[in-house]
């Protein structure tokens, strides 16, 4: 019988890495670098490994395998098959990253076979000087780009938010953007790690080298245009505010301190939680309960329509699925 899953968080030491997951990891030497701690993944070779019950040591694409629609909706089986169309990640950035830009669909067929990547991104905590990169501050065209770019000039056509924990931004494919330092954040993206690095602010490694940059792909697929990428929401408490809602995601916002009862019986779709503070007891098949903590990550399977959740005191939680 299925039940919410959790799974083991596939971490990855970056440069830029912080400690805020570090306890997510009992070994020392990887604790106080960790940029990434990939919650639930369908990528190849970074395959989401089942924690606890009796599906534990199976992977998502196995058990995708085995319950198909039941897993993941009839809808999203038909389309994806044995792939799961998600990624959903914690992101601690203690320095600058790149920034980059993503294909969408279209391209990433043809040049890679693979999905696109449209995300979002969700502020966790931040630290009083934290920023985000994400498009440009005005309508600008390829030539300008590249003028920038030769003459390292880029940041200076970028859109910078300033930015604080609670803040929520909608990153379509071919968006340029970056997270700079002192953002922790929940990302939610599909099943795609192609990213094109645009520009690195000129940093050199130790033996002096700059990293790869992959100008010419990126710039094909750039969206030029200033467009409004920050969502605005409410934080209305025991009432579930939508993010996003997009061809790929929907993602909802719930703070509650009160019994919460989610009915899915009209959603074709596995759904996942993040609880981002708090914890709070999640009940389903009437009477069996599993506890999530702050910075856990859930996926309810498709076929479990009625879910009670229970705070103890307070939670905050990300609600995602695929319409």
């Amino acid at each position: 019988m299925l039940y919410p899953l959790k799974f083991k968080p596939i971490l990855k030491q970056t440069i830029w890495g912080g400690d805020k997951l570090a306890y997510k990891s009992s070994d020392p030497a990887v604790k106080a670098t960790i940029g990434e701690s990939w919650e639930i993944s369908g990528v190849q070779d970074n395959l989401s490994v089942v924690s606890e019950g009796p599906l534990a040591e199976n992977s998502l694409e196995e058990l995708i395998e085995v319950y198909m629609g039941d897993l993941v909706g009839d809808h999203i089986y038909e389309k994806f098959g044995i792939e799961f169309p998600l990624l959903i990640k914690y992101i601690d950035a203690r320095d600058n990253l790149s920034i980059q830009v993503h294909p969408d669909d279209a391209t990433a067929k043809e040049r890679h076979n693979a999905y696109g990547k449209t995300e979002m991104w969700y502020l966790v905590e931040t630290t009083p000087d934290a920023r985000l990169i994400v498009g440009f501050n005005q309508d600008t065209d390829k030539a300008t780009y590249l003028q920038a770019l030769q003459h390292h000039t880029l940041p200076e056509l970028l859109n910078i938010e300033k930015v604080k924990k609670g803040d929520s931004f909608f990153i379509p494919a071919g968006t340029v953007h970056a997270i700079c330092k002192g953002c922790f954040i929940a990302e939610i993206q599909q099943t795609s790690d192609i990213t094109y690095r645009i520009y690195d602010y000129d940093r050199r490694d130790k033996n002096g080298h700059t990293r790869e940059l992959h100008t010419e792909l990126a710039t094909d697929v750039i969206d030029f245009s200033q467009q409004q990428h920050s969502i605005h929401y409410h934080h209305h408490e025991n009432h579930t505010e939508e993010l996003v809602n997009c061809p790929y995601f929907t993602t909802n916002y719930l703070k509650f301190d009160k019994e919460i009862e989610k009915d899915y019986i009209d959603l074709d779709s596995f759904v996942i939680y993040m609880c981002l503070e708090g914890s709070f007891t999640l009940v389903y098949h009437v009477d069996q309960t599993i506890k999530v903590t702050k910075g856990e990550t859930v996926l309810i399977p498709a076929v479990l329509k009625n879910i009670f959740l229970l705070p103890e005191q307070e939670a905050e939680l990300l609600e995602i699925y695929i319409q």
